[in-house]
Formats: structure tokens, sequence, C-alpha cells
């Protein structure tokens, strides 16, 4: 018998939860059971009623190193008897000095120098464009606008939501805080002229792939010739590793894949693997200089969180990027990548099945639409009978567990998955 009310459960969370972009009548609705989830080890969770699942989406896509993980758990124990939270704004900690040393020394030396903090993607984005534009207004060089792509994501808050998703939040109105250019690839920039490329800030791009697009793969060489382009134009070149960061791609970071560093990445999602909320926006030396003056009036930015440089955040952090040395997470990822890759073949040849897109770790499996505008949630809460968690993007079923899963989990998720449109396809032709 399990020790929760699983009923109980259900019903308040129906009474006085709001969930993020989620159908709330749906949820709401005396039918629909809501899974609620109470443990996990590795790749695996069990729901109240003792059920075990494959976390297919790695937790919306922060799990790295799996849950539970005796290690992260240890580290965020000794930080939490000394002290859990204690104000970024003029002190510091010692977790939050040594992840800002660390993650530096993954790159070169002389290029990401510098480590803001602040809670998630979104906001790591949204400092990253503040930053760009007062390093342009300080330098005296009028250069409005920001340039991203085409289906990109880059996170909810008002600056980050102006680059993207603009379908997703059209309801809310189309002014948002930056201009922005929408383009669809690195040749419809070159195509602008010298007047309108001097208008330009910085250009975003989420490397290699375009997660919340329906894991859509960049085209190879997008992103070193978005780095040669920047670099002639002048403007300044933002990568968004929120999703790739951390091994996704199977190196640490996706700019690794073509050799190229930007001016400013933002890392979250993976940061603490999937533990705690926590970002980090990596800032050059040649952005940070003017913010670093001693003169009487120096340059502030104004912006910052309650909780930035969180410890327990940053020790869950450290201790994550310990477990790619102890473990060899990145050695291991080849095969891992290697034995999704042939699974996921011989899903192709499925009738339901229009595309398989995969990148490293992540991999999107979108179905044809003409069966059923709502085939992928119908296809994922399917899933959940055969022991699978994830969620769709449209008709696009993602694929993306935490790296420490297993071959024989990955049989079983991509099984999962066949099993699950069967169902739905059997039962759309019914």
């Amino acid at each position: 018998m399990s020790e929760w009310d699983t009923a109980a459960l259900a019903a308040a969370d129906k009474r006085y939860v709001w969930h993020p972009f989620t159908p709330m009548g749906e949820w709401c609705a005396s039918e629909h059971e809501p899974i609620v989830l109470v443990r996990g080890e590795g790749a695996l969770l069990w729901d109240s009623n003792g059920r075990e699942y494959i976390d297919g989406n790695a937790s919306i896509w922060t799990n790295i190193h799996g849950h539970n993980h005796p290690h992260i758990n240890a580290a965020i124990r000794r930080q939490l008897e000394r002290v859990a939270h204690t104000s970024f704004l003029g002190f510091t900690n010692p977790p939050a000095i040594e992840l800002a040393r660390a993650v530096v020394n993954l790159f070169p030396a002389g290029t990401l120098s510098r480590v803001f903090y602040s809670d998630d993607g979104s906001t790591g984005i949204e400092v990253a464009l503040r930053i760009v534009a007062q390093f342009w207004s300080i330098n005296g060089d009028s250069r409005p606008d920001f340039v991203a792509f085409k289906s990109g994501y880059h996170g909810d808050t008002a600056g980050a939501a102006s680059l993207g998703a603009a379908a997703m939040f059209q309801k809310n109105g189309s002014r948002w805080s930056f201009p922005v250019r929408q383009v669809g690839s690195v040749a419809q920039l070159e195509a602008l002229d010298s007047e309108d490329q001097a208008k330009i800030a910085a250009v975003v791009i989420e490397p290699l792939v375009q997660g919340a697009a329906g894991i859509r793969l960049w085209p190879s060489g997008t992103l070193s010739g978005l780095r040669r382009w920047c670099d002639r134009s002048g403007c300044l070149l933002i990568a968004d590793e929120v999703l790739t960061g951390f091994g996704r791609t199977g190196r640490m970071f996706a700019c690794e894949q073509e050799a190229v560093i930007p001016d400013i990445m933002v890392l979250g999602k993976g940061l603490t693997g999937g533990y705690l909320p926590l970002s980090i926006t990596l800032i050059s030396d040649k952005i940070f200089r003017p913010f670093s003056s001693d003169e009487t009036d120096p340059e502030i930015l104004f912006y910052g969180h309650s909780y930035a440089g969180n410890a327990l955040g940053c020790a869950a952090a450290l201790a994550s990027l310990e477990l790619f040395e102890i473990e060899q997470t990145l050695a291991a990822l080849s095969d891992k990548i290697g034995h999704l890759s042939a699974e996921l073949s011989r899903l192709k040849e499925h009738p339901a099945v229009a595309e398989i897109r995969q990148c490293g770790l992540m991999a999107g499996i979108e179905l044809r639409a003409d069966r059923s505008e709502r085939i992928g949630a119908e296809a994922c809460l399917a899933a959940r009978a055969h022991g699978l968690l994830t969620r769709p993007i449209g008709n696009t079923v993602v694929l993306m567990p935490p790296l420490c899963v297993a071959a024989s989990q990955i049989n079983r998720a991509v099984a999962a998955v066949r099993n699950a449109i069967d169902e739905v396809c059997c039962a759309a032709r019914r």
C-alpha cells in the first residue's frame, strides 16, 4: 500500500495549483489523473501509486547525472549545514566563487572569463540582452537591433520572449523590451547591406539544434558561418546553450562541435545537474571591461535577482561538474548516442512517423499530423502506460533522457514510443 493518498493530492492540486504550459481545463477535468511524482533514482521516476517510469525528457531537459545522485546530494547537504542562501548584492560566498572559476576554466584562457548569476535560462538571456544594450551605449555606438532565428525559443521573460516563439506568445501582445529582427538563415544576414549590419547589436542562436522548435537541426557549418559573419559586421554573438550545454550534444558545449567561442554564452537547465534553479551568463573580457572601470562614476549593471549566486545551487553545480570527471560522462556518451540512433532507425519505417531528428542524446520523433492534430500529445499520454514520461512539441515526441541512461533503458524508451504510436494510430483508424 502506498504511503501517499494520491486521490487527495490530485484533488488539492486541481483546486489550488496553476501549471505552466498546461491547458488547465483539461487538467482539472474529473476524468484526468495527474501523475504525482514522489521518487527518483538514476534515469527512473516513481509516482505516488508506485509505478515506475523512464524520465524521457530529463525532467524538462534539466537532469544530467540522474535523480538522487549521492555525490550531488552530499554536496547540497554539506552546504545546507553551513548556510542555504545569502545576498549576492555586495556580498559573495565560496560556492559561487568556486563555480565561476570552474566554469570559466572550461574555456580557452582570455575568452569567456566573467560569470553573471541568475535564476534560469530566461533570466540568463534577459541579462545578456541588457548587458549588450548597455555595452554599446557605453561605447557610444548606436546598435539598437537584435537578431534571432525563426522558430527559436529563448525563454518567457519579456526580453527573452521578444527573440522568438512568436506564435506561443502572440496572445499576450507583440510589444516587448527589445527590437528584434527575425531571420531564417545566415544567408539572410549576409544579404544585409552595411547600413543594416551596423544597426545590429548581437545575434542570438541556439547552437546546433533548436529545441522548442521540435529538435530542429541546423545545417552543418551554420554556427561557424555565423561567427565569421558577426566578426565581419562587428556585432556580438550570443550562444543560448541552456538546452545544449553539459553534454547533451556529445561534447560539454554545443559550440565546441564547430570550434566557436561566442561573445556571450548562457547556461541553465543542466547546470546544477537538474537539482536547483540556477543560470550563468558568461561574458568575454571585451564586454566586461567597460563595466570594470574605477572611475568616479562607474558603469553599473542595474539588474539582478534575490537568489543570484545561491549557495545551494552553486554547490550542486560544482558537484555536477565534478561528476563529469569522476564518472567520465562525456567519454561514455558516444556509445549511448550510437545506441539511441540505432534504436530510432528501426522506428523510422513506422507509417505514422514523418521524420526523426537526433542531436546527441536529444531526439525529436515527428508524427504525421494528418492522423490527428493532437497525435503528439496522445502518443505521450499513451507512452505512460508503457513506462515512459515525456512531453510533445506539437506533433513531435521529444526523447531526451538523462545522460546516465543505460542502453537497456534506451531500448525500453524507444519501445514505449513505438507501442504508444501503434495504439494512437489504431484508435485513430477505428
